[in-house]
Formats: structure tokens, C-alpha cells, sequence
């Protein structure tokens, strides 16, 4: 197993998809991890150990990554070369606009109704993001990809956005 630059797809010897069973990835696992934790090789010598440590910090990561859907989707398009630009949608242009504003009059009724858009919108986009993941899975090209990364995008945008209205609740 090479440590250094791993696939966390093959390390948990799954197929490299944006879907994926939730609870074959959590028995894989906590089969690995069992088979990995470095208690298991306290009798080894210490290039072992030290094995063992990094194998472990590695399932961690790869367990944290691949088990929500859009670490999951930033992982495959990083892995994948493509580059995730976190870019105002078009589309919200006038909101952020309306939304700064209202920071800057503290006005809390605008804030509160931007809020909820916000919220929405974020579900409405995990959504989108869920049904592109299924279509790249049924069919890899860029164009799907593309697609993916875009939603990604404004994914991370809008969590960063609605992070930042949540604060000045």
C-alpha cells in the first residue's frame, strides 16, 4: 500500500464515484481499522509502527472525506485535475448586493430573509449536486464533471455566505 500520495477510493477498495453506499464505506472502515490501528502492531519494530500510524491517520482522512457527498466531490475533482472556483453565481448577484446592504443598515428583518434564501438555496443546490453526482456516475466525461465542479462551487459559496449571515444573527 503506498502511504504517500493514496487514492482514497482504492484504499477502502471502493469504485471511484461521487456515490457511494454509505454503509459499505463505514463497515470497510471499521474493518480497516481494526486491522490498522497501531495498538495492533505495538509488538512490531518501529518502521511497522510507524507504518501503522500513517496507515491510520490516512483511514481517518479518507473516511472523513469520502463519507459526506461534497468532500466526497471536491476530493474527485481535485483528484481528477479540476480546479473548484468559488464564484458569486450570476444568479445571486442582486442578492449579495441586497444582503450587504442590509449588513450595512443592520437591518434584521433583511438579514433574517436573507438567511432563509440563503438556507434554501443550499439545499436546493445539495440537491442539484446529488443528482449531477448520479449522472457523472452513469456517465464520466467532462461535461458531467464540469457540472459537478460548478455546483461545488457555488456550494462552498453559499456555505460560506450562510456561515457568514448566521454570525451576524
Amino acid at each position: 500500500m503506498d502511504l504517500r500520495t493514496p487514492d482514497y477510493f482504492a484504499f477502502f477498495g471502493l469504485p471511484r464515484r461521487l456515490t457511494i453506499d454509505a454503509a459499505e464505506l463505514e463497515r470497510r472502515y471499521y474493518d480497516l481499522s481494526r486491522r490498522l490501528h497501531p495498538d495492533v502492531h505495538f509488538r512490531r519494530g518501529p518502521r511497522e509502527q510507524q507504518e501503522s500510524l500513517e496507515a491510520a491517520a490516512i483511514l481517518n482522512d479518507a473516511y472523513r472525506t469520502l463519507k459526506d457527498p461534497a468532500t466526497r466531490a471536491e476530493y474527485l475533482l481535485r483528484s481528477e485535475g479540476v480546479e473548484v472556483a468559488e464564484r458569486v453565481p450570476q444568479e445571486l448577484i442582486e442578492e449579495v448586493y441586497g444582503y450587504n446592504l442590509a449588513l450595512e443598515e443592520a437591518d434584521a428583518e433583511a438579514l433574517a430573509e436573507a438567511r432563509r434564501k440563503f438556507a434554501g438555496m443550499l439545499e436546493d443546490t445539495a440537491a442539484e449536486l446529488e443528482q449531477a453526482a448520479r449522472r457523472y456516475d452513469a456517465e464520466p466525461g467532462p461535461e458531467a464533471l464540469a457540472r459537478v465542479g460548478a455546483l461545488v462551487g457555488r456550494r462552498r459559496f453559499l456555505t460560506r455566505l450562510l456561515a457568514a449571515a448566521e454570525s451576524r444573527a
